[in-house]
């Protein structure tokens, strides 16, 4: 083998390990920007998703107000008010309250009468009333809430069973 080959072998060699170096440096460098920038992204998405729920329980608070103002106002009335006039106030205060909730997509599910559906409502008791169908639903104690076609709280309803009685 020819030194001078050996030589330009060597510092070939060399200048590829240099290049690959200054690769790898410029690739570590790239590496940890684009860690930073990610990182930097995921803290700001963060408190934008915190900003934005902050924003829409102000928001809600804002419309809840209002039914608050008029309970309160009802609260205040005369002693004199007659039973009939409290009872339209709660009652005009209710829809208020509906139509906020109506605003955010929930809306009341109608249970009384219907079967008994173990998807949207919780059994907390049952009954025996041989002039209703068995499973029917004879009382809601608290009613269930629907988000478009999603269940957003079950009604709490007492069913009407059959099967216990003797025949």
């Amino acid at each position: 083998m020819d030194p001078n080959s050996a030589q330009r072998e060597t510092e070939s060699s060399e200048k590829k390990i240099e290049t690959l170096q200054s690769e790898l440096a410029a690739e570590k460098d790239r590496y940890l920007r684009l860690a930073t920038d990610f990182n930097n992204f995921r803290k700001r998405t963060t408190r934008e998703m915190e900003r934005r729920a902050a924003a829409q329980k102000d928001a809600f608070i804002r419309e809840l107000l209002p039914v608050i103002d008029n309970l309160e106002r009802a609260l205040s009335a005369e002693a004199t008010s007659s039973v009939e006039q409290l009872h339209q106030g709660v009652q005009i205060t209710l829809q208020q309250l509906y139509q906020l909730l109506r605003r955010h997509r929930i809306e009341p599910e109608e249970s009384l009468g219907r079967p008994f559906d173990p998807q949207i409502h919780e059994a907390v008791m049952t009954r025996h009333d041989r002039s209703r169908p068995d499973h029917i639903i004879l009382e809601v104690i608290e009613r269930g809430y629907l988000r478009g076609d999603e269940l957003f709280r079950p009604a709490k309803v007492v069913v009407n069973d059959l099967s216990t009685l003797d025949t």
